[in-house]
């Protein structure tokens, strides 16, 4: 039962990585996310965990360190998860 969870959440964050490396590929292209389903989809997928961390750490020297930040935080949140699982199971 364990390993399947883990397995889960492993899965999760690195489905959530490939989504926010897609976010950052589209920012080098600034598609219009009105007109490209695929853009608004990562957008809208990105936006609410990017924008919190934007606020609390605004771009430095025209660089957004928002999606490194979000990407450590994905590690370390997998991480615990999976502490967390085998320690209960």
């Amino acid at each position: 039962m364990a390993n399947v969870l883990v397995q889960f959440v492993d899965l999760a964050v690195g489905l959530y990585s490939l989504i926010l490396i897609g976010r950052i590929l589209m920012s080098w292209f600034t598609p219009d996310p009105y007109t490209n389903p695929l853009a608004r989809f990562l957008y809208e997928a990105t936006e609410p965990v990017l924008a919190p961390v934007r606020r609390m750490l605004p771009p430095m020297m025209g660089f957004d360190f928002s999606p490194m930040i979000v990407f450590v935080g994905l590690i370390f949140l997998e991480r615990v998860l999976i502490s967390l699982i085998f320690s209960i199971l």
